[in-house]
């Protein structure tokens, strides 16, 4: 069974055994626009959590995209390399970033639930 939590910084964490697969939400594609470049990265990386992880670039803005939790990179979405408007068109699905192994579950655990990071956005 997965669930999926969401950081302050605007990713999605779907956690599924201890594989964590990361993307930024859809209000994150929203606010970037037409996304025209990703840099993911590389498999076997160490990220600490809260740490740099991946780029994104639109036509309005290029953002650092966090890592939530931490772990070892053991698959990343290379297909937003090629598509990077893949990510306007289903950033929290198909689009995802990265997949890490997790470290520590508890870094989890602390994220938002949906219901929380929509009151987030909304007071933001």
């Amino acid at each position: 069974m997965s669930e999926t939590r969401f950081s302050k910084d605007h990713e999605w964490v779907q956690l599924e055994g201890d594989v964590a697969t990361i993307g930024i939400t859809r209000h994150a594609a929203e606010q970037l626009g037409d996304v025209v470049f990703v840099e993911l990265p590389e498999v076997g990386r160490t990220l600490a959590a809260h740490g740099e992880a991946a780029v994104v670039e639109s036509v309005k803005a290029a953002s650092d995209v966090f890592a939530p939790v931490a772990g070892e990179v053991l698959e990343s979405n290379n297909a937003l390399t090629d598509d990077p408007a893949g990510v306007n068109a289903d950033p929290e699905g198909a689009a995802w970033f990265f997949k890490l192994r997790i470290a520590d579950r508890g870094e989890f655990e602390s994220l938002m639930r949906k219901d929380e990071y929509d009151t987030f956005v909304k007071e933001a």
